[in-house]
C-alpha cells in the first residue's frame, strides 16, 4: 500500500461514500479520500458523524483485500489498532479502545471507525474503511459534551492533521500487511486487548431483538469480543451482529 494515491476533497457527503462511488469506476488499492469538511458523515449503525468544517480528520481507504468476506469486519479493529498507536506516537499513552470501533480519552470518544464492504459474485470486491478523528475542535455542543472529546481538549495542543493522517496510514500499512498473512488477528490480540477500554467491566449488549449484560474479556483472534454472562455462560460477540455499550455510561 505504499505510495497511495490521495484525493483531497474541500468539502463532500461523505468519504467513504465517494470512494465506494470511486471504487466502482475501478480505483485502485490503496486509494485514500481525506475532505475538510463531509455534509452527510456516516456512523456505525446508520448514525451521522458530525463533521464541522477544518479542524478535524475525515479520511476513507479503499482496500481490495484476498479474503473471504467474513474476514472484512477485522479490518475495524485493525485501523483501530493502528489509531491508537499513532495517537500513542503523539505523547497519548492512556488511549483506549472501545470494542469494536471506538477509541477514548478520558472516559470520551476520539474516534470512530466504519468499514463497509462490497461483494461481487459472492466475493470480496472491496471494502472502503473510514476513520474519523476529533483534532481540533475546541468545543462539542451540549449534547455531545459528556461523549466526546479532541485531542486538543485533551492536551491544549494544536495538532498537524496532514501528519496524523500519514502516521496512521503507516501504521495501518503495517498491521494490514501482517492481517493478509494471518488471515486473521492472532498478530495483535494481546496488545488490542491491553488497550480495550471495555475488558472486566460490565457491558450492555444489544443483539436484534435481545439484550443483557455480561462481562467483557477481551477479543479472540477473530476480533469477536468474548463475554461472560451473568449465569457464567461465555459467548462470542461479533461485530457485525450488535452494538456494546457500557453500563454506566459511554465506556
Amino acid at each position: 500500500m505504499e505510495n497511495k494515491k490521495i484525493i483531497y476533497y474541500k468539502q463532500i457527503d461523505s468519504t467513504n461514500t465517494e470512494l465506494a462511488r470511486l471504487a466502482t469506476k475501478g480505483a485502485e488499492h490503496g486509494t485514500v479520500v481525506v475532505a475538510e469538511l463531509q455534509t452527510a458523515g456516516k456512523g456505525r449503525r446508520g448514525r451521522q458523524w458530525e463533521s464541522p468544517a477544518g479542524e478535524n480528520i475525515y479520511m476513507s481507504i479503499l482496500l481490495r483485500p484476498n479474503c473471504v468476506p467474513d474476514k472484512a469486519p477485522m479490518l475495524t479493529l485493525v485501523m483501530a489498532y493502528s489509531v491508537g498507536e499513532a495517537l500513542k506516537a503523539l505523547g497519548f499513552s492512556e488511549v483506549q479502545i472501545k470494542w469494536p470501533n471506538d477509541l477514548v480519552l478520558s472516559g470520551k470518544k476520539i474516534c470512530g471507525i466504519l468499514t463497509e464492504m462490497q461483494l461481487k459474485d459472492s466475493e470480496m470486491d472491496y471494502v472502503v474503511v473510514g476513520v474519523g478523528i476529533n483534532v481540533n475542535t475546541s468545543s462539542f455542543p451540549k449534547e455531545l459534551q459528556d461523549t466526546a472529546t479532541s485531542l486538543y481538549l485533551e492536551s491544549g495542543i494544536i495538532f498537524d492533521r496532514e501528519r496524523l493522517i500519514e502516521s496512521v496510514a503507516k501504521y495501518f500499512d503495517q498491521s494490514y500487511r501482517q492481517f493478509l498473512e494471518a488471515q486473521d488477528l492472532s498478530f495483535l490480540k494481546e496488545a488490542y486487548n491491553d488497550m480495550l477500554v471495555n475488558v472486566g467491566k460490565e457491558v450492555r449488549v444489544l443483539e436484534p431483538g435481545n439484550e443483557y449484560i455480561a462481562y467483557a474479556q477481551g477479543i479472540n483472534s477473530e476480533g469477536e469480543l468474548l463475554v461472560h454472562t451473568k449465569e457464567g455462560e461465555e459467548r462470542r460477540i461479533y461485530a457485525g451482529e450488535v452494538s456494546v455499550r457500557g453500563v454506566y455510561g459511554y465506556v
